[in-house]
């Protein structure tokens, strides 16, 4: 595994010298010491990545796109290793890892290599005489800070659209799960990048992270992670103006009717809020039940939770790894007792489970509570297996219920009735909604949110905006200059 920064197309160590332990959460064990970077190691990958900028960004859309495309088979070509990479340092079950994370990985490094050179400008129709075209160019030096929770996913995400635009890179990976990151960047200088194109500089983030939002020379940030860092880069980013995309908290409402399948709604409910631990932005944190099929659902989801595997990440059975890191289990756990105080009742879970084998892992136990919509537990987000349930009686309560909280990421419902549901994907507050499924996420359908979730987006036609900015050109061919100006 690499453990080194990556600037201007080498592996380094940092100026400082300092390195991070890297954890595994199964063993608590260290894997390894990373190099740290610190607000010198992100000037110089600036520079680097500025020296590359203009060439990249003038280069043939086609030949970006087909790098782009060369790194998605190098990511299929060594698939296992990033499973297993992944598996390691995150604690996501390798089962998820090799069915979402590396196809969803290489499937969004292949999008955008087929966007590079498809993404066009457009002609105005404007005043007689005149020819007015708009073109899209990059940005330029771009900075991107990726959260732990889905590092190799996150790291598509960002890098994909922001290459195929014609950006350099300065990207800091979360100094929890940076191994696979710094794999992609060798595996990019293996497939040909030029050298400066992509930097990458774990760091904390109160060092790096910070250098890269008040950095004179980055033209935009993108940012995932908790909101209130999501202020802190606003805040610091106004130095020189640049443009910031956020893609922050969430608190998502998961509403079941009474008419539902409610069998389809306990498997898909599940996946909403236990995959990846629950530690998930758009987790469908927040169950709301219709009364008539409260009772019926909440046994079925329940006995689900319940039976749900834990285990060693690396173990092809295990359904539920680890939490990430020592810290936010304890934060996770945290919250259980706050149900408890505000009169919650934890149905299941709500603590470690007590068992040999899982001792020195971060593990939670798939948590479910009974609360009100206004309790802190239903407010703010847990980012754990943990899952708040209310019920109402109607679909204006629900509605109610549903944009009851500052965030507006992700939202599901499940109903047989079309009518409602497109009422409900009308009027929920969120950047997305799902019906009779919940987090189901394509390259080509934006991501992102409103409210304390954040703006911006990710994916799509709609990401390629965020990493371009429009030029409008004026061609006088046929038309006399206005009288005032005559000589």
């Amino acid at each position: 595994m690499q453990t080194k920064l990556f600037i201007g197309g080498e592996f380094v160590d940092g100026l400082a010298g300092g390195t991070i332990p890297v954890f595994n959460p199964y063993s608590g064990e260290i894997i390894c010491e990373i190099a740290e970077a610190r607000a010198e190691d992100v000037d110089r990958a600036v520079t680097a990545a500025k020296a590359a900028q203009f060439a990249w960004g003038r280069a043939d859309a086609a030949d970006r796109g087909n790098l782009l495309l060369k790194l998605a088979d190098a990511i299929d070509a060594h698939a296992d290793e990033l499973i297993e990479l992944e598996a390691l340092d995150t604690g996501h079950p390798v089962r998820d890892a090799r069915k979402l994370d590396v196809p969803r990985t290489s499937r969004c490094f292949r999008y955008f290599g087929g966007m590079a050179d498809k993404f066009e400008g457009f002609v105005p129709p404007v005043y007689p005489g005149f020819l007015n075209y708009v073109q899209r160019e990059p940005v330029g030096v771009v900075g991107q800070i990726v959260p732990w929770n889905f590092p190799l996913m996150f790291t598509s995400w960002k890098m994909a659209p922001a290459l195929a635009a014609g950006n350099a890179i300065v990207i800091k990976p979360s100094e929890l799960t940076p191994l696979s990151t710094l794999r992609i960047a060798e595996l990019m200088r293996d497939v040909g990048f030029p050298a400066g194109v992509v930097n990458v500089v774990p760091g904390y983030g109160h060092t790096a992270g910070a250098r890269i939002a008040e950095h004179p020379e980055i033209s935009k940030v993108a940012f995932t992670g908790s909101t209130a860092t999501g202020r802190r880069i606003v805040q610091a980013s106004a130095g020189n103006l640049k443009k910031v995309q956020l893609e922050l908290g969430g608190k998502g409402p998961n509403i079941v009717f009474g008419d539902a399948n409610v069998r389809a709604a306990i498997g898909g409910s599940a996946f909403a809020i236990f995959h990846n631990q629950g530690q998930a932005c758009i987790a469908g944190s927040r169950l709301i039940l219709h009364k008539s099929i409260a009772d019926e659902f909440l046994d079925g989801f329940t006995k689900f939770a319940r039976s749900i595997k834990l285990g060693d990440p690396l173990d092809p059975t295990t359904e539920m790894g680890p939490l990430t890191s020592k810290q936010h289990q304890e934060r996770v756990l945290h919250f259980s007792q706050v149900a408890k105080d505000q009169g919650g009742e934890i149905l299941t879970g709500g603590k470690q489970p007590d068992r040999d084998d899982l001792a020195k892992g971060y593990f939670v136990e798939p948590t479910i509570v009974r609360a009100k919509p206004t309790d802190r537990v239903s407010q703010e987000e847990v980012f754990g297996p943990f899952v708040t349930v209310t019920t109402f009686e109607d679909d204006e309560e629900a509605l109610a219920i549903a944009n009851g909280v500052q965030y507006g990421l992700g939202s599901g419902l499940w109903t047989a009735n079309l009518t409602r549901a497109h009422k409900f994907a009308r009027d929920i507050r969120a950047g997305m909604v799902w019906v009779n499924c919940y987090k189901v996420v394509h390259p080509g359908s934006p991501f992102g949110g409103v409210g304390e979730s954040g703006y911006g987006r990710e994916m799509g036609f709609e990401v390629m905006r965020e990493y371009t900015q429009p030029k409008s050109v004026w061609i006088n061919f046929d038309s006399k200059m206005p009288p005032h100006y005559d000589r």
